[in-house]
C-alpha cells in the first residue's frame, strides 16, 4: 500500500497541524462571538429596534437561525460534494475568509433608515448573510474536516483540545477587547458606538482572513480518499444519519445546550450595563472566557485518562452549573461573582468541546453501518445546525422575557422587573439547560462503548478496498 493511499489510523499530527487548527476556530469566534455577543445589544441600542414584538430583535435572531440551520444542512451537502486537489473541506477556508469577514462588517452597520419594516429586514437579511451561509460555509469544514486529519482517537481528541484552544482566544480578543474599542473609536472618529462598531468588527475581519489563511495552506487531509470516497446525493446522506442514535443524541444535546451558550453571551452586555451597572464589566466577564483555556487543556486529559467521553461532558455541564447557581450569593460583589464565573466558565470549556470531537465518532458509526461516509453532512448539522438553531432560542427566550417584564433600551433606568428577568436569563436559564443536556448524554455512553470495535472493522474495511484500488489502478 503506497504513502499517499494507506489508513490515516497511525497519523501523529505535527504540532503545526494543530497549531493550523487552532486557527480555523480562533478566525470563526473572533467574528461569530461577536455576533452571538453583542448583536443582540448592537440592534436594540444602536439600531434602535425593539427587543420584543413581530419586528423586534428576538424576532429577527429566531427567524434567522432557523433559515440559518437549513443552510446548514445544504454546506453540509456541499462539503460532501467537494473534491478537489487541496482536500474536501480544506478549501473552503480559502474560498470564504474574505465573504466571511465582509458579511459580518456589513451586520454591524447601522444605516440611517426609518424604523419599522426598513430596519427589520435590513438586520434580517444581513443577519442570515453573516452568522448564517457564510459562517455555516466556514463552521462546517473546520468540523468536517477533523476525521480527516486522522483516525487515531486520540489525536483526534487532542486536535479537537487545539482547536477548542483556539476558539477560546479568539472568544477572549473580542469579549474583552470589542466594547472597550467600539467605545474609544466611537470617541476617536465621532459617531458613538456605530461607528465604533464598524471599524473593530473591520479589524477583527482582517485577522480573521489571516488566520484562516494560514490554516488553508497547513492543514492535510491524509485520511480523505476521494476513490473510495465519492460524492454523495442528499439522499445517501440522509441514510447516514437515520438510526444514527449517536449522532442524534448529540444533536439534540447539542441544540439544547447552545441556548445556554448563547444566553450566557447574550445577556451578558445587559446585566453589566444594568444589573450592576457599567457597561465595561461586560469585558470582565467576557474575557475571563480566556480562562476557560484550563478546562480545554483539561478535556482531552480526562477523556484520554477515563476512556469516557460521555462522563468528561457531564463533568463540564456539572461545573458550569455550579458557577451559575453560585452567582446570586455574591450580589453586588463584583470579585465574587467573577470568581463564580470562572467556575462557571472552565465547566463550559469542557463541556462545550466534547461533542465537536464526538462528531467525529458519529461518522465513524454511520459508514460502519450503511457504507456511506457523510463527514460533511453528519458534521454541519451536528455542529454548525445545532449552533444556529440553540443560538437563535438563546436569543429569541432572554429577549421575549426581558420585553414581557418591561424591559425598554430608551430607559436609562430599568423597571426592577426587567432586571429580574435579565438576571434570571444570565444566571438561571443556562443552570437548567445544563441539567436537561446532561440528562440527554446519559443515553450516548451505550454507543460510545462501541467505537474501538467500530474503528478496527472500518480500518480493515478501508485496506482492504484501498488494496482492490490499487491493484485495478
Amino acid at each position: 500500500m503506497s504513502a499517499a493511499t494507506q489508513d490515516a489510523s497511525a497519523v501523529k499530527l505535527s504540532v503545526k497541524e494543530k497549531i493550523a487548527y487552532s486557527f480555523t476556530d480562533m478566525a470563526g469566534n473572533l467574528l461569530y462571538v461577536t455576533i452571538s455577543s453583542y448583536i443582540m445589544y448592537f440592534y436594540t441600542n444602536v439600531f434602535h429596534i425593539p427587543a420584543a414584538g413581530a419586528l423586534g430583535a428576538g424576532t429577527i435572531l429566531l427567524v434567522a437561525r432557523f433559515a440559518d440551520a437549513i443552510s446548514a444542512v445544504v454546506w453540509g451537502s456541499i462539503v460532501d460534494h467537494t473534491n478537489t486537489k487541496w482536500g474536501q473541506s480544506r478549501p473552503w477556508f480559502l474560498w470564504l475568509c474574505v465573504p466571511f469577514a465582509i458579511t459580518v462588517w456589513i451586520a454591524f452597520t447601522a444605516p440611517s433608515l426609518p424604523d419599522g419594516a426598513p430596519k427589520f429586514w435590513y438586520a434580517l437579511i444581513t443577519y442570515i448573510l453573516a452568522a448564517g451561509a457564510v459562517y455555516t460555509g466556514i463552521q462546517t469544514p473546520i468540523t468536517a474536516i477533523l476525521p480527516n486529519l486522522t483516525s487515531d482517537p486520540t489525536e483526534r481528541n487532542n486536535a479537537n483540545s487545539f482547536r477548542m484552544a483556539g476558539g477560546q482566544i479568539g472568544s477572549f480578543i473580542t469579549s474583552s477587547f470589542t466594547i472597550p474599542l467600539v467605545g474609544w473609536f466611537g470617541v476617536q472618529f465621532g459617531g458613538g458606538d456605530k461607528t465604533g462598531f464598524m471599524i473593530v468588527t473591520a479589524i477583527w475581519g482582517v485577522v480573521a482572513i489571516i488566520l484562516l489563511l494560514f490554516s488553508f495552506k497547513n492543514l492535510n487531509e491524509r485520511n480523505y480518499h476521494p476513490e473510495l470516497n465519492k460524492p454523495i446525493p442528499l439522499s445517501d446522506s440522509l441514510k447516514a444519519a437515520k438510526g444514527n442514535w449517536p449522532w442524534i443524541i448529540l444533536v439534540v444535546a447539542f441544540v439544547i445546550y447552545w441556548v445556554a451558550q448563547s444566553t450566557r453571551n447574550g445577556v451578558s452586555t445587559y446585566y453589566a450595563q444594568y444589573v450592576l451597572e457599567n457597561r465595561n464589566l461586560t469585558s470582565i466577564f467576557n474575557g475571563v472566557q480566556v480562562i476557560g483555556l484550563l478546562g480545554t487543556i483539561a478535556m482531552p486529559i480526562i477523556a484520554n485518562k477515563t476512556k469516557n467521553k460521555t462522563l468528561t461532558m457531564i463533568i463540564g455541564l456539572v461545573i458550569g452549573g455550579l458557577g451559575q447557581a453560585l452567582m446570586p450569593l455574591a450580589g453586588h460583589n463584583v470579585p465574587l461573582l467573577v470568581i463564580f464565573w470562572t467556575i462557571g466558565v472552565l465547566g463550559a470549556a469542557i463541556a462545550i468541546g466534547m461533542p465537536f470531537g464526538m462528531l467525529a465518532d458519529t461518522v465513524d458509526y454511520g459508514e460502519w453501518k450503511t457504507g456511506i461516509h457523510a463527514a460533511g453532512f453528519l458534521t454541519a448539522v451536528g455542529s454548525a445546525f445545532c449552533i444556529q438553531v440553540g443560538s437563535g432560542f438563546g436569543a429569541f427566550l432572554p429577549l421575549e422575557i426581558m420585553g414581557a417584564a418591561g424591559y425598554d433600551a430608551n430607559l436609562e433606568q430599568q423597571p426592577q422587573s426587567a432586571l429580574d428577568a435579565i438576571s434570571f436569563c444570565f444566571i438561571w436559564l443556562p443552570v437548567i439547560v445544563y441539567i436537561i443536556v446532561g440528562v440527554i448524554m446519559c443515553f450516548y455512553r451505550k454507543y460510545e462503548k462501541m467505537e474501538p470495535m467500530i474503528k478496527a472493522e472500518l480500518a480493515e474495511r478501508h485496506a482492504k478496498a484501498l488494496a482492490e484500488a490499487e491493484q485495478n489502478a
